[in-house]
């Protein structure tokens, strides 16, 4: 194993060696390196390779051994938390502690090694194509010329049929998306062959996503109200980025929207990140709406296998071997 590609010797390399050590790794996996940046953020920090490959950025995340998982806070949770779960706790008439109620939905605490891998930086959406307006599958259909139209008097911006079409205005005119659906194993081939990328394992994804931080999200152990959060935003807020949404410690958009779950690695279609939205949908207020993006959250495993265009996102991950690089990469040292 050669400890550069982990985040304790990774982080402490020259910025010359690091830039050689970039640059090399982007020769052998077919990446144009970019540059390196220095990501900081929720008191964690990485300076790292940007790349790029098919249309795609990519971030290199070095490898780690960390803690995973949670059972009690490290800090405890606001007033403003504490208050919230509270009155979420009189309705449902639960009487135990909140360390108990947040325990059953996130996972046991474990010890993992997690290997260096080039990470997708954005969730992209499954199985929508992007096709001009006067594609015959779209001529054909008059139906739906004539629903546009109608939006048109109206002012209308975007118009979706549940996992059929999306129409969406550009300016003075429409944009189309056929979609096409996908089962979970049929994604994972399509992963593997089009794109030599694949998915990254549920502990893979808490790392990405917490960096092995202790407590319930990678920030503290409660919600931030002063963030401007997804469907819980302000009209004050309208002109201001998505906190959640900004790159984390290692440049990923990760776990910002809980209507958004990542596809995962799992032997039948399983997710992290979000819920669709069913916390939030079921009135739990912001804290528990936004619980399934902690790091630390029980993956959602389905049976069945078809994926949901319009809530299952995915984020592809290319791993880096770390054998046979030891003689090449001290040389840098040297």
């Amino acid at each position: 194993m050669n400890e550069n590609l982990f985040r304790p010797q990774f982080d402490t390399l020259k910025l010359s060696d690091k830039l050689w050590l970039m640059q090399t790794l982007a020769t052998r996996y077919h990446l144009t390196f970019k540059e390196l940046y220095a990501f900081s953020r929720w008191g964690q920090s990485c300076t790292t390779g940007l790349f790029e490959k098919g249309g795609r950025e990519f971030v290199f995340v070095p490898g780690d051994t960390v803690i995973l998982g949670w059972e009690s806070f490290v800090q405890g949770m606001d007033k403003a938390n504490q208050e919230e779960l509270a009155d979420i706790f009189a309705e449902i008439e639960y009487e135990g502690s909140a360390e108990e109620f947040l325990r059953q939905s996130m996972t046991p605490v474990r010890q993992v090694t997690i290997g260096p891998m080039f990470v997708g930086r954005k969730l992209e959406e499954i199985g929508w194509e992007s096709v001009p307006m006067n594609d015959p599958r779209i001529t054909a259909r008059p139906d739906w010329l004539e629903n546009l139209q109608k939006l048109d008097s109206k002012d209308g911006r975007s118009v979706e049929i549940n996992q059929t079409v999306r129409f969406k205005r550009n300016g003075d005119s429409w944009q189309a998306w056929l979609c096409h659906p996908m089962t979970y194993p049929e994604f994972r081939r399509y992963l593997l062959w089009d794109l030599t990328a694949t998915l990254p394992t549920p502990d893979e994804w808490a790392y990405l996503c917490g960096g092995g931080c202790r407590t319930l999200f990678p920030w503290g152990d409660g919600l931030d109200r002063k963030m401007k959060l997804h469907h819980f935003e302000g009209p004050e807020d309208q002109s201001k980025p998505y906190d959640m949404e900004q790159p984390n410690f290692f440049g990923l958009s990760i776990a910002y929207d809980p209507y958004q779950q990542e596809l995962v690695d799992g032997k039948t279609l399983t997710t992290c990140g979000g819920d669709g939205g069913c916390n939030i949908c079921g009135g739990l207020g912001p804290l528990l709406g936004f619980l399934p993006c902690s790091p630390h959250c029980k993956p959602e495993v389905r049976e069945d296998n078809e994926i949901h265009n319009d809530y299952d996102f995915f984020r592809p991950v290319i791993r880096v071997q770390t054998s046979g690089w030891r003689m090449v990469i001290d040389r840098a040292q040297e």
